[in-house]
């Protein structure tokens, strides 16, 4: 998937927003500390009805829903995701007046966390018919485009898909090649091929991305193209590791007519409406993550406590208790990081693009290892097709892979800091970081006020007072981002955009600091509410989470300065030119 980015600036939205960006402006050393302090939560009533759809969805799931007869099937029946529409967890975030429920992005992640922790297929199918496949009418689309579309949609009457990848274009999104012509009498006629695409054969509407000419000028566009239009076609199910009740397909488009009133956005704008819809849907694969993890967590609880082994439960052993520790304060600082750009989002906040690419990085890096550490406690039952690791283990690993490779993301993550900064120092404001690797950029531009900017309070002033050791800490690895930010943009210039070994350092690093920010508000919240005395076991947890983050972010910070960068391109340039290891110890 793409990993361009496209937001609306500050200019556009409200006028009294002092900064577009939490995070891009880490890497100038600011910290806005009053847009994630205090802690976001849902409305009262809003929180009651996420309570009442989440008991029934896991009501309707625990009588009708086998996630091992849907692999065996390799689909979600019909009927199932109509009951699931009348439920209403097909148009989560849907105006109420089109049939939906109308929820925040806090309510809608809320109850998408449970999707995954029921299962990831059917996380992933509902995630492409709301989170992409109709994003874009929510977002972009007419009035007569929602009257018309989104109230079927939203109750599971029909579904969605998104079809952006091509064969010549995953992570390069903007080089597809399928093509739009503009007809005399304002329709467009479609060619081309797309792969990869989730709920392919099963969709009715789907938003398709195209190259077409505006003006003269090459540009995209999207369209919204229905099933039984003349010359489109379902092509060949892809055969995957996971997620087999996905029907991922390649789709063809031979001359396909797409009347004028199913251009979504502006013609022209297809590109901008493609990674903001992808932008949303990152924030739903960390969420998802929460609530995979925590079902992972709570299976690996459940068995080393039974399982006893040398004469006492696996439970009592410290490598065990390592492994499970650690499951348990990552969690809590992930679901933190998670809910917070929620609220930001909720907020109003204009530009969240580098949070939510960080939810969905760290969020699939740590269900990811979560899922080996919690295999390997499970020994071998877990190995066992008839146990429920092995098909988390298989589910889940595509997770790094789509809606923006991870290496790519943090690419994107860590050029989308150092714009800003560019633009602040003299004379390096022209390095080209609008377009950095080729097409992975199209950057948001970093607004603010710049009169503020020389007066920002550089320490974290919101915290509960008993955390202000941590406050204090992040505060000063806020300090040394901008510091290695610009330092490392004076010595690289336009070079630094290849420097990809520190990009992901950086990218690590502000990932971590974000983590930390979010950990310090929600237990600073929970102390307000509580008290510090009764709080001791999140505290316990806030502060092992941002010791080891804390850890983490020394560690990239050291390695910026010294490392084996240089080494390991020699390695890796070397391998390549022999086409093999090359340093067997015995030769055949």
């Amino acid at each position: 998937m793409a990993v361009r980015e496209a937001i609306p600036s500050l200019r556009e939205a409200d006028t009294e927003q002092k900064v577009s960006s939490f995070a891009k402006a880490l890497f100038l050393g600011e910290i806005h500390d009053e847009l994630v302090f205090p802690w976001p939560s849902p409305e009262a009533d809003e929180q009651a009805r996420i309570r009442d759809l989440n008991a029934r969805l896991r009501e309707y799931c625990a009588e009708n829903y086998d996630p091992r007869r849907i692999e065996e099937e390799r689909w979600i029946p019909d009927e199932t995701l109509r009951e699931l529409g009348e439920i209403g967890v097909m148009g989560l975030y849907v105006d109420e007046r089109h049939g939906g429920q109308g929820l925040s992005q806090t309510g809608y992640a809320r109850v998408f966390e449970t999707i995954g922790e029921i299962d990831a297929t059917l996380a992933i199918v509902l995630g492409v018919h709301q989170s992409i496949g109709y994003k874009g009418i929510s977002l972009f689309g007419s009035d007569e485009q929602k009257d018309r579309w989104l109230p079927d949609l939203a109750t599971g009457r029909k579904f969605a898909a998104f079809a952006l990848t091509e064969p010549r274009a995953g992570s390069d999104a903007y080089e597809i090649q399928t093509r739009a012509v503009r007809q005399p009498d304002g329709a467009w006629v479609l060619n081309g091929e797309k792969r990869y695409i989730g709920n392919g054969s099963r969709a009715d509407v789907l938003t398709v991305f195209a190259r077409c000419e505006i003006d003269g000028r090459d540009k995209h566009i999207a369209l919204l193209v229905e099933k039984g239009m003349d010359g489109f076609e379902v092509g060949e199910r892809y055969d995957t590791m996971g997620l087999r009740g996905n029907d991922l397909r390649r789709l063809y488009f031979k001359d396909v007519r797409v009347p004028p009133e199913n251009v979504l956005g502006e013609e022209g704008d297809g590109f901008r409406v493609a990674m903001q819809i992808l932008n949303n849907g990152r924030i739903g694969l960390g969420t998802g993550s929460v609530g995979a993890t925590k079902k992972l967590l709570d299976l690996t609880i459940g068995h080393v406590k039974e399982r006893q082994q040398f004469g006492q439960p696996l439970a009592d052993f410290e490598l065990v208790q390592d492994k499970v520790g650690w499951m348990v304060s990552y969690l809590f600082g992930l679901e933190a990081m998670t809910y917070l750009t929620c609220g930001l989002v909720d907020a109003g906040v204009p530009d969240y693009s580098l949070e939510s690419a960080i939810c969905k990085v760290s969020g699939t890096e740590f269900l990811w290892y979560a899922a080996n550490r919690s295999l390997q406690l499970a020994g071998g039952q877990g190995y066992l097709r008839s146990e429920p690791w092995e098909k988390v283990v298989r589910d889940i690993r595509i997770f790094p892979i789509f809606e923006g490779a991870n290496d790519v993301l943090r690419a994107f993550i860590a050029l989308g800091g150092i714009k800003p900064v560019g633009e602040k120092l003299e004379g390096l404001g022209d390095i080209g970081l609008s377009d950095p690797i080729g097409s992975i950029g199209v950057l948001v531009d970093y607004v603010a006020d710049r009169a503020r900017r020389e007066v920002r309070p550089d320490r974290i002033g919101m915290a509960h007072e008993e955390l202000s050791g941590h406050a204090d800490a992040v505060s000063d690895q806020v300090k040394q981002l901008a510091g290695t930010t610009e330092k490392l943009l004076r010595e690289h210039g336009k070079d630094v955009i290849r420097r990809q070994f520190q990009q992901k350092r950086l990218a690590d690093i502000v990932a971590d600091v974000f983590a930390q920010v979010a950990v310090l508000s929600r237990v600073s919240n929970i102390f307000e509410d509580q008290g510090v005395e009764a709080s001791g076991q999140e505290r316990f947890i806030a502060d092992t989470f941002c010791s080891r983050a804390a850890s983490r972010v020394r560690g990239n910070f050291d390695q910026v300065e010294s490392n084996d960068d240089d080494r390991m391109s020699s390695l890796a340039k070397l391998a390549y030119k022999r086409g093999e290891y090359g340093y067997a110890l015995f030769e055949d």
